[in-house]
């Protein structure tokens, strides 16, 4: 029977040859939707370095644009977090980030006053020794990191433990099956930051998992198999 445990470091790629308007919309949605506290919400963002100051200012305002308060308010864009051990650990995580040399465009810190909220949070330049690249953040802080060529880009989307959830921006096709194939990730997103899908199968690989829900593979965990053998020859 399945056993998921859907914890997630969903990797959100972003090449050289990227419509970036459009990775700045996905990454919007893959990393703040729910206001980052999902299991397939982009944790790290592996941008082209080529093209990684043009991602990262175009997101960096976008995100420095949000609004953070109770979600009954007109206009509120990012609610709460869950509670406070969750905050802290989200501060916990943009403190070492910083301390291990990352550069906060907007945010980073808790905001003050009643309630589990923290500002959303652009860091860039995060060094792969950075928890925040290892740990699963759940919260509205994208960590944004570069890479040179698609073997680096690949690498660093698979050096994690978890394999849920990844997102590739190309506009090469023969790129994006390619990577796509080589992503250790249950589910992978071409130039789309929403991938969930009730007529596809949601589930991830290494710790991420075992087993799917949705399409046929999850309708397969509530039947029953049954082998039945002859004889040779009947």
């Amino acid at each position: 029977r399945t056993s998921m445990e859907l914890g997630g470091n969903a990797p959100f790629v972003v090449f050289d040859d990227a419509d970036i308007d459009a990775a700045v919309e996905g990454a919007m949605a893959a990393k703040m939707r729910n206001g980052g506290e999902a299991c397939t919400a982009a944790n790290r963002l592996i941008v082209a370095n080529s093209v990684r100051e043009e991602f990262t200012t175009k997101l960096t305002a976008r995100i420095a644009a949000l609004t953070v308060g109770p979600g009954s308010d007109d206009g509120t864009n990012v609610g709460p977090l869950v509670n406070e051990k969750q905050r802290r650990n989200v501060a916990s995580l943009v403190d070492d980030a910083v301390a291990a040399g990352a550069r906060v465009r907007t945010g980073g810190k808790s905001v003050d006053g009643p309630g589990y909220f923290f500002q959303p949070t652009v860091l860039d330049e995060v060094p792969a020794n950075a928890r925040i690249v290892r740990e699963e953040i759940f919260g509205p802080v994208a960590a944004i990191t570069g890479f040179d060529t698609e073997a680096e880009g690949v690498a660093a989307a698979n050096d994690t433990e978890y394999g849920l959830a990844a997102y590739i921006y190309t506009q090469n096709v023969d790129r994006a099956f390619r990577v796509a194939d080589k992503l250790e990730s249950g589910m992978v997103g071409v130039n789309r930051g929403v991938i969930s899908d009730v007529a596809a199968p949601f589930g991830g690989v290494k710790q991420s998992g075992l087993g799917s829900e949705g399409g046929t593979e999850g309708i397969e965990e509530y039947l029953e198999t049954k082998y039945v053998g002859f004889a040779s020859g009947q």
